[in-house]
């Protein structure tokens, strides 16, 4: 049995030097080899986005009706959204009312929160974040995410999801337009 093992190698190995493979010269690694993480191909996963860089900016494809409304300018204001009671599920209605310029954004505060594990703590970030046109719309909104960066951009996002109208009023004298705005308090419960 070693005598046809030897012959065979024999063989195959005359067969690989007879005809040498050809490789196609690729800016990319081969896949499979080496010691990176290996992330590519495989599917379903979606692009990580790299790091840093320019981000272009996609054009907006509603995925709700009242979206299509929006977009279609069907609907001319916020008001017409607020007078029906109809929810908010993408930020871009509200980008499509409120300019950049005009809606004003504020940081109310960035909190470390922690979890702890059976590794160790895992530490997160939550935002507060309060956005307003100074026209009576106000929201304000809170998300947590692993970096800050992540979730001072969804309680951005968040707070524009959330945005409602504010009804304003007099504070002392009836002089002006109203310009105060109302808030109702009802007392917490005990112990808290």
């Amino acid at each position: 049995s070693t005598q046809s093992t030897g012959s065979l190698y024999f063989i195959v190995s005359s067969a690989m030097s007879a005809a040498p493979e050809v490789v196609p010269q690729t800016d990319k690694a081969p896949e499979g080899r080496g010691f990176g993480r290996g992330r590519g191909a495989r599917g379903g996963r979606g692009g990580r986005g790299g790091r840093g860089g320019a981000q272009e900016e996609k054009e907006w494809i509603p995925c709700t009706k009242l979206g299509r409304l929006v977009k279609d300018k069907k609907i001319d204001s916020l008001e017409q959204i607020f007078l029906f009671s109809m929810p908010i599920k993408e930020y871009q209605i509200v980008d499509a009312f409120i300019s950049e310029e005009v809606l004003k954004d504020e940081m109310l505060c960035v909190q470390q929160v922690q979890k702890s594990t059976s590794a160790g703590q895992r530490t997160r970030f939550k935002a507060f974040q309060m956005v307003g046109d100074h026209n009576g719309h106000i929201g304000i909104g809170v998300r947590v995410g692993k970096e800050l960066a992540v979730a001072i951009k969804a309680s951005l996002i968040s707070a524009k999801l959330n945005i409602v109208p504010i009804r304003r009023g007099y504070w002392g004298n009836k002089i002006g337009v109203p310009h105060t705005c109302l808030l109702y308090t009802s007392p917490s419960p005990r112990d808290s």
